[in-house]
C-alpha cells in the first residue's frame, strides 16, 4: 500500500502540467505567425483621431508584450489586423451642483477588429462590437476651462491596446 504523503506529493508534481495558465500569457495563434501589420484604421465617425491613435497603441503593445514583430506592409506580414471606429459615444457622468455645467464625463467606443492570416485568408480573431470606456474630467472652470477628452482618448487607445492584445493572445 502507498503511504498517503507519496500520494500527496505525487499528485503535487502534476499540478504544473494540468494546463492552467496566468491570465494574459498564452499564445493561441498558430506558430506560423510571426510578424504582423497593423495598417492604418477605418473611421465612420464624426472624430478622426482616435482612429488614429488607436493603431499606433497596439503597435506598443505587441511589442512590449509579445514575441511578434510588427512590420509596415501587410503584403509581407504573417497576419495582418485591421480595424475600424464604428461608433463614439461621449456622454456627462456628473455636473458641479452650482453651475450645472458638467463636472466629468465618459467616453464609449465601439470598434470593429479583425486579425487574418495574409497566407490563407483565414480569421484568426474577430470582434464586430468591441466596446471600450473611458471616464474623463471636465473643468468647471470658465476662465481655464480645459476639456480632457484628448487625453481620455489616449487612455481610451491604450486601454483598447491593452484589452484587444489580450484577447487575440487568448483567442477570448
Amino acid at each position: 500500500m502507498i503511504p498517503a504523503r507519496a500520494l500527496l506529493a505525487a499528485a503535487f508534481a502534476l499540478l504544473p502540467s494540468c494546463g492552467y495558465h496566468v491570465a494574459g500569457k498564452a499564445d493561441l495563434l498558430p506558430k506560423s505567425v510571426r510578424t504582423i501589420a497593423i495598417p492604418a484604421w477605418g473611421n465612420i465617425t464624426a472624430r478622426h483621431k482616435l482612429a488614429e491613435r488607436i493603431p499606433a497603441a497596439l503597435t506598443r503593445e505587441f511589442i512590449s508584450r509579445t514575441r511578434y514583430r510588427i512590420i509596415a506592409d501587410p503584403r509581407e506580414a504573417d497576419a495582418i489586423l485591421t480595424g475600424a471606429v464604428s461608433n463614439i459615444l461621449p456622454f456627462p457622468t456628473t455636473f458641479d451642483p452650482v453651475t450645472q455645467r458638467a463636472s466629468g464625463g465618459q467616453i464609449a467606443v465601439i470598434l470593429q477588429v479583425r486579425l487574418t492570416e495574409r497566407a490563407t485568408g483565414k480569421i484568426l480573431f474577430d470582434r464586430p462590437q468591441f466596446e471600450a470606456r473611458e471616464r474623463y474630467e471636465i473643468s468647471i472652470d470658465q476662465v481655464a476651462y480645459f476639456e480632457e477628452s484628448s487625453a481620455a482618448l489616449e487612455r481610451v487607445s491604450s486601454y483598447v491596446a491593452r484589452q484587444l492584445v489580450s484577447a487575440i493572445l487568448e483567442n477570448f
